[in-house]
């Protein structure tokens, strides 16, 4: 369908709105966009978004303003129109893939939902997306269209969209690539991956053992790095040897014997050499540490 007509508000725009025209963007090639408070434009509309007082995703009527609102998630997070279209069409537009689609919900979708909504609990502090989107706004001092504004903002957010989806698909797929290597680990706490993934969230998830974690840098070179106490910390299950901090090259080798060491974090959390063999002698003395 390429004909059918998508009404929001006009004015001033808000992450909501904007995301919800990016969203259904990837459902429909194409569309005609209308940004009124006409009562009887919209009725004509196919879709109607953050205006109009209805939430009837069947009739394509997704308003959370009206008395009551439009529902909450369990966590409380009430729903916007951003979240009222993801919910109806976040599957589809995941391909299928409802992991990814509530992956998608809960690190973009909820969070503009609950900044739109005055739902402040949990949602980190300083600038926002939502914060961001707002500022394409014309400010009092310009005399710019707001809806050519509102059309940049759409921009912006279908690449926001679009790598929020990638990044969810990657992660999802790198738990399954991660678990593998948890499972037949040698050594539970010696996790060896073949290609560098996404590793912290599943090794945490699935493993208590795990204190390092190798893989291949872009580069071709290899890495050992420390399994952090949680996600988000800076102390680790155990350290890397304290003499190699902050040692590099010639230094390292010496001091390790390895002769392709190439380099130890000062903070010794994350080292490296050039052969997938040294990177594991190096594993091996720092087990034993």
């Amino acid at each position: 369908m390429t004909d059918i007509t998508i009404a929001t508000h006009n004015g001033n725009f808000h992450a909501d709105d904007v995301f919800s025209v990016a969203a259904l963007k990837t459902i429909f090639s194409s569309f005609n966009l209308v940004r009124t408070r006409d009562l009887e434009v919209i009725k004509q509309a196919d879709i109607v978004l953050d205006v109009g007082g209805i939430y009837d995703a069947d009739a394509g009527r997704f308003d959370h303003h009206q008395r009551g609102g439009a529902g909450e998630r369990e966590n409380g997070i009430p729903y916007s129109s951003f979240g009222l279209i993801w919910k109806k069409y976040g599957v589809e537009i995941c391909g299928g893939n409802k992991e990814v689609a509530h992956s998608v919900d809960t690190g973009l979708v909820s969070v503009i939902d609950a900044v739109d909504c005055g739902h402040v609990e949990g949602v980190s502090k300083g600038i926002s997306l939502s914060q961001t989107i707002s500022m394409f706004n014309p400010t009092w001092q310009e005399e710019s269209d707001y809806d050519a504004c509102f059309e940049e903002a759409v921009s912006f957010a279908s690449r926001v969209l679009t790598r929020f989806i990638a990044a969810a698909t990657g992660g999802i797929s790198a738990k399954e690539i991660v678990a593998k290597a948890i499972e037949k680990a040698e050594d539970p706490r010696l996790i060896v991956l073949e290609q560098y993934t996404p590793w912290k969230t599943t090794v945490h998830r699935l493993s208590e053992e795990a204190l390092y974690v190798v893989y291949p840098s872009d580069t071709g070179e290899w890495r050992i790095q420390t399994v952090p106490v949680e996600l988000g910390s800076f102390e680790d299950r155990k350290s890397l040897p304290s003499p190699w901090a902050g040692l590099a090259g010639k230094e390292l080798q010496e001091v390790t014997g390895i002769e392709d060491a190439m380099f130890c974090h000062n903070g010794c959390f994350i080292g490296g050499a050039q052969s997938f063999e040294s990177v594991m002698k190096m594993a091996d003395m720092a087990l034993k540490a």
